[in-house]
């Protein structure tokens, strides 16, 4: 099984003026020993050698894109699987896009790691068409796209749960004219026929289940969401046989995220 989790870390798992949150995220991932590992919200890990550091810790090989407005993303790939391309998406993301090709024993395996804009679901609809272009170009049927897209999920009523938020941050996800809930972002991608992870493989399962915000750390812009998402090609989805959020343990007070973990069975036919 190839594991793949995705995982806004906050803030480069550092506060300032607050806790160092990092070893309790080097914990988690070794944890759960993913092959893949894309990973959200880096501020700090382009400077110093703080990527390659972090990296070593968990025995993986890092490809940081830089973001010039935001924070920089990353894909990390545990050995022997091997990075045969990658690169930055050259659009510009708020907090920038990486994209890493694996080899794997089913064909290459293209992952987008993403954190897409949170002040506006106008941008967040953009950002998402770059990605679902860069998925269309992969090298093989195998494509992940993987990260925070802070927006909600189209097939779900959002209404009464944004309607107890701060009207701050209730904002962020409604559209402008209208006050409609804006779900555009989520809804592009699978429009391109990317398929939603989570639900496909959790039928039944409650709603609560997948909810990757806020955890036991906090949070107070979020109200009970799932903005973390792993979404797949057809053939990425077929060969899918877990998918689940991780919690409890330092799980709960890493970030204000939880991760995002799928199983992907690459002997499949």
């Amino acid at each position: 099984m190839l594991r793949v989790m995705t995982w806004n870390i906050r803030t480069g798992g550092r506060d300032r003026g607050g806790s160092d949150r990092l070893d309790r995220v080097v914990q988690v991932i070794a944890e759960q020993a993913p092959d893949v590992l894309a990973l959200q919200e880096l501020r700090g890990f382009d400077r110093n050698g703080l990527m390659a550091a972090v990296a070593g810790r968990v025995g993986m090989t890092p490809h940081l894109a830089r973001s010039c407005l935001g924070q920089p993303v990353a894909v990390l790939v545990r050995p022997p699987l091997r990075i045969v391309d990658a690169g930055a998406l050259r659009r510009p993301f708020h907090h920038a896009a990486a994209r890493v090709v694996v080899g794997t024993s089913a064909g290459p395996l293209t992952v987008l790691s993403t954190h897409l804009y949170p002040y506006s679901g106008g941008r967040r609809r953009m950002e998402a068409e770059w990605l679902a272009a860069a998925a269309r170009r992969a090298p093989g049927p195998l494509t992940l796209i993987a990260g925070d897209l802070n927006s909600l999920d189209p097939t779900v009523d959002h209404t009464e749960r944004l309607a107890g938020m701060p009207a701050l941050y209730r904002r962020r996800h409604l559209r402008r004219i209208g006050d409609d809930v804006d779900t555009r972002a989520v809804a592009r991608l699978l429009a391109a026929g990317l398929v939603d992870l989570w639900p496909s493989s959790a039928a039944g399962a409650p709603e609560a289940d997948g909810l990757t915000v806020p955890t036991r750390f906090g949070g107070e812009e979020f109200a009970g969401m799932r903005l973390d998402y792993l979404l797949g090609s057809p053939a990425s989805a077929q060969r899918v046989r877990d998918c689940r959020v991780i919690r409890g343990g330092a799980a709960d007070t890493a970030s204000d995220h939880y991760p995002l973990l799928a199983e992907l069975d690459l002997s499949a036919d």
